[in-house]
């Protein structure tokens, strides 16, 4: 019984012990765990570079064909597109400043044609600036203008069947001038899109142009300005499809909330480059517009050739 009572004791003991030891262990443990617990969450991490940045491109798009004899039939014709880009950015920790100018002008001419004829006509300023908020996103603000340079025409044939043409549109007529506050999600240069409710989208024309009783691009007869209030969305998204294949998307859609909601205007361009080397390249330009106040249906232009290119 001694030995027994005595072997007890000793067990008790060595428990005891045992539970002194690993109490600073436990408490050691629970230090650590408590500082893990305390550690600041990640944030986002900025990778756009710092300051100024600018990049821009000249280019010029050639396109040809040619028939002789052609069993089929076919008309030659030679066109020609020449196009400038130019972006500048600036970026700091808490603002994003990103501004664009597009300047395309493109013309055609066919063996049976007697006028030679636009292919491309625009100019396009858009600027958005931003000041940071959560993550991605930004408060921001956004101005856009864009036109024609020249003057369009209508084609049609007199009672002879002679070509004529009529002029349709003017030298800067019709602009389009739209801007307001809203938000933007940026993650990089080449992903963001623009969400602005508020947005004011001012329409000029030349009154000239203005036809009795009837709207011109919106505009009432002996009228230049048109003014909307709506909603404004952009969105831009450009990636490498393959290793040498860039894809560029551009999307803008409007809504008047003062007249016609449902009827939301639509630009949608898509732009191909396959490069060649260096300078050269083969392009694919798409463009899609729905705007009922120019015409009730989806404009398209699509055009492709061969590229020669110039970046600065």
């Amino acid at each position: 019984m001694k030995h027994l009572l005595s072997l007890c004791f000793l067990l008790i003991g060595f428990t005891a012990k045992a539970q002194e030891l690993q109490k600073p262990t436990a408490i050691k443990a629970a230090i650590q765990k408590s500082v893990a617990i305390q550690k600041p969450i990640a944030t986002v991490k900025d990778t756009i570079p710092k300051g100024w940045r600018s990049k821009g491109n000249v280019s010029f798009l050639f396109n040809q064909a040619a028939f002789s004899n052609w069993a089929a039939g076919g008309e030659n014709s030679i066109s020609g597109t020449l196009g400038f880009n130019y972006d500048l950015n600036y970026h700091r920790e808490n603002w994003d400043w990103d501004s664009r100018i597009v300047v395309a002008y493109g013309l055609t001419q066919t063996k049976n044609s007697e006028f030679t004829r636009k292919t491309d006509d625009r100019f396009e300023l858009n600027s958005v600036i931003g000041k940071k908020g959560e993550n991605y996103w930004f408060y921001s603000g956004f101005l856009n203008f864009k036109t024609q340079i020249t003057k369009g025409f209508r084609y049609d044939t007199d009672e002879n069947g002679k070509e004529i043409r009529m002029e349709h549109t003017n030298t800067f007529s019709p602009a389009y001038l739209s801007f307001g506050p809203g938000v933007l999600w940026k993650k990089k240069d080449d992903l963001k899109f623009n969400i602005a409710p508020g947005t004011s989208k001012v329409t000029i024309v030349d009154k000239d142009f203005t036809l009795p009783n009837e709207e011109y691009f919106g505009v009432a007869e002996n009228e230049s300005i048109r003014y909307e209030l709506g909603m404004y969305a952009s969105g831009y998204y450009k990636f490498t499809l393959l290793k040498n294949i860039v894809l560029e998307n551009i999307l803008n859609v409007y809504s008047n909330y003062l007249e016609k909601p449902e009827n939301v205007d639509i630009d949608y361009n898509v732009n191909v480059v396959m490069t060649i080397n260096k300078y050269l390249t083969t392009n694919i330009n798409f463009q899609t517009i729905y705007d009922d106040n120019a015409f009730r249906g989806f404009q398209t232009r699509e055009v492709l050739g061969l590229g020669v290119n110039y970046g600065f």
